[in-house]
């Protein structure tokens, strides 16, 4: 499975591999991105916007390479048990914060049990009962049960180390708004719903950056951003649109980037709410809907039709029959289920956050009112939205909504507990849709602590399976990543996490 994401990443980054130029020092790059992060501080984001900017300032114990790799970061090697019981983690020495204090196990233990109140805290807890501050460079997890997907949760940018000084001087019930990591850029500036800029960390430990500073310009719409572009106000962006990529490949001074994405886009339902309550009236909405067609004439071919719900790059994808574009089964279904005339909803989306999102929702509006179902599109302000569906489920107003989740662990845990397991019903975790499954919580229980490789990829083929006959979302389709770059730009990474990093970028003008 290793060799296949890899050979598979290697394939899709070829084409970004250069011949080797000198670096030029200085500068500022802008980058322009769709929507505002949500919040800046480790516990709270939830979002790729803001891992984007958060992975520049504060780093993580370990990281997801390019080639979709884990390579030590803060901690330089680490050991598991053979009961797989005791994690060891030996961090790296001389590293400072950006405001002078010392980067060290007792650092780590702070944030880390701060964690344990984060909306992710899934990702650590409740396996590992206990933090032990070994010594000075050395830090012990004591879990409770084995815990398969664990070194590949400490690679995520949620878990990222911040100030300790920071984190004790916080006034309570205050959220982390400038954070102070030990990454190669400090924060220095955001304008909310405009920009967030960032500087070159002088004393950083590793490389130095060659840029003097980023800024990440948010830019909700695809059509402004590209403009952007080829005027030379921004230096690179998220998401070109499909059917306007040969255009820019073919403009003199611009560069189309396309590399794998881990992401999967759904529209979820209220599952506590009737008429979603019905399986019957869950599976006539994933029949009413032509995902075909959708990845065909909206995303022009870039991703494809959702067979699970996660994608093909995950380990535990196991694929499905999709559900066929079947107008005649979708009535069919809501008058066994007393809806003969279909029945009035609201749907909401996000604008700028997703590859033709807005146009997406429009074409689930049209399929949907063939079938009688009337849905009311409404979007809003990307931190807003996310706030709207964090409310608890007696204060959840919605019918359906669309996300997206990339499963950036590249492990099923990651793209399915915290989306379908009861305990993560928001407004604690992110089941925003208050999906509840006794034999789903009970399968996604047992494949967190399965170490054998082939029982724990059985149990995922088994979990997939009922979720996919339960309906548990309106499956549409996995995204593929098509950015752009003037070619000024150098040494950006594009990674799929869906993130452009400038950590060793540089502009060669």
């Amino acid at each position: 499975m290793q060799g296949k994401l890899l050979l598979v990443a290697c394939l899709l980054v070829a084409g970004l591999v250069a011949v080797a130029q000198v670096p030029k020092v200085g500068g500022e790059m802008v980058i322009g991105f769709g929507t505002d992060p949500e919040s800046l501080d480790p516990n709270k984001i939830t979002s790729a916007p803001a891992g984007m900017v958060l992975t520049h300032i504060a780093e993580t114990l370990l990281f997801m390479t390019e080639d979709l790799q884990i390579a030590p970061l803060l901690v330089e090697t680490w050991t598991v048990s053979v009961d797989g019981l005791t994690v060891m983690l030996y961090l790296r020495k001389g590293v400072f914060f950006h405001d002078g204090t010392p980067f060290n196990a007792e650092a780590v233990k702070v944030n880390l049990e701060r964690f344990r109140k984060a909306t992710y805290a899934f990702l650590l807890f409740p396996r590992v009962q206990t933090i032990d501050v070994v010594d000075e460079y050395t830090i012990r997890f004591n879990l409770d049960k084995p815990f398969a997907p664990l070194i590949p949760h400490l690679t995520h940018n949620f878990v990222a180390i911040v100030s300790p000084k920071q984190i004790a001087e916080l006034p309570e019930g205050r959220d982390i708004m400038e954070p102070i990591g030990t990454g190669p850029f400090k924060f220095d500036k955001w304008v909310r719903g405009d920009y967030v800029r960032i500087v070159r960390n002088d004393n950083y430990w590793g490389q130095k950056p060659y840029l003097d500073s980023v800024v990440f310009k948010v830019v909700p719409s695809d059509a402004t951003r590209l403009v952007l572009l080829e005027t030379g106000q921004i230096h690179a962006m998220m998401r070109v649109p499909p059917l306007d990529a040969p255009r820019v490949a073919a403009t003199r001074g611009l560069q189309v980037v396309q590399v794998p994405s881990v992401r999967t886009i759904y529209i979820a339902f209220n599952y506590q709410k009737p008429p979603f309550t019905d399986v019957r009236v869950r599976q006539a909405i994933n029949y009413a809907v032509d995902k075909e067609a959708i990845v065909k004439e909206i995303l022009g071919g870039v991703g494809g039709v959702s067979d699970a719900p996660i994608m093909p790059l995950i380990y535990g994808y196991s694929p499905q029959k999709p559900y066929p574009y079947d107008p005649e089964m979708a009535k069919k279904l809501l008058a066994e289920a007393g809806f003969p005339r279909g029945f009035k909803c609201t749907l909401y989306h996000p604008t700028g956050r997703y590859m033709k999102d807005a146009a997406i929702a429009e074409a689930v509006q049209a399929y949907l009112a063939e079938v009688g179902i009337q849905a009311e599109l409404i979007t809003m302000e990307w931190a807003a939205y996310l706030a709207f569906l964090r409310k608890p489920v007696n204060e959840a107003t919605f019918d359906m909504f669309m996300l997206g989740w990339g499963c950036v662990t590249l492990d099923a845990d990651y793209g399915l507990f915290p989306l379908f397991h009861t305990s993560e019903w928001a407004p604690v975790g992110s089941n925003r849709s208050f999906y509840s499954n006794p034999v789903v919580d009970n399968l996604l229980d047992q494949a967190r602590v399965e170490t054998n490789p082939a029982t724990r990829l059985a149990i995922y083929a088994d979990l997939i399976r009922v979720l996919w006959e339960d309906a548990g979302w309106l499956f549409l389709h996995y995204e593929a990543q098509i950015n752009a770059q003037r070619t000024v730009a150098k040494g950006l990474i594009h990674h799929p996490r869906e993130y452009i990093l400038a950590h060793r970028a540089w502009l060669d003008q």
